[in-house]
């Protein structure tokens, strides 16, 4: 399959196509925050991304900075070929679950290393997730967990016909 064209960047704005592969983590300058059934469950602005071809950034959260209870673990994983195996979580609040919304790689690969115990979270699946004061849309298509602000273009893995790319 043909690689896409990619949507023009414009100031500001980083496109997808221009992240690498295999992918690449970096600290998040901005504050991030995850809010769930009425309740802010994680904020950090010691945060990390990780940048991957066709992508939008994957965010992932310290332990520290979520709200104790707010993580069930659910059970069964999976294994990214990056990052290594994952857990996943059920995300709590006082009075709603979201099944296996949230994840972390435990024990990640010497290149993700900084990820140890980081959660991530389905935008989807959230009330909002935001970066900075930007409220995020979720990666199209359901599987992926990257979160869409104005500063990135796509077009995005996960859209339909994007399986092979």
């Amino acid at each position: 399959m043909r690689r896409p064209e990619p949507d023009p960047a414009g100031p500001g704005q980083e496109s997808v196509w221009d992240y690498p592969r295999p992918p690449r983590l970096e600290r998040v300058p901005d504050r991030l925050r995850v809010v769930f059934d009425g309740v802010t469950v994680a904020e950090t602005v010691s945060g990390w991304r990780v940048l991957e071809t066709s992508h939008p950034p994957t965010y992932y959260l310290p332990p520290d900075d979520i709200l104790p209870g707010a993580l069930i673990p659910a059970g069964s994983g999976s294994v990214c070929e990056w990052k290594g195996r994952a857990a996943y979580f059920d995300v709590v609040g006082p009075n709603r679950r979201a099944p296996r919304a949230a994840w972390a790689y435990p024990s990640p690969t010497p290149s993700f290393a900084g990820l140890a115990g980081h959660v991530a979270f389905y935008v989807a699946a959230m009330e909002a997730c935001f970066v900075g004061d930007e409220r995020a849309r979720p990666q199209p298509g359901g599987f992926y967990g990257g979160w869409i602000t104005s500063r990135v273009v796509g077009p995005f893995k996960g859209e339909p016909g994007t399986q092979f790319w």
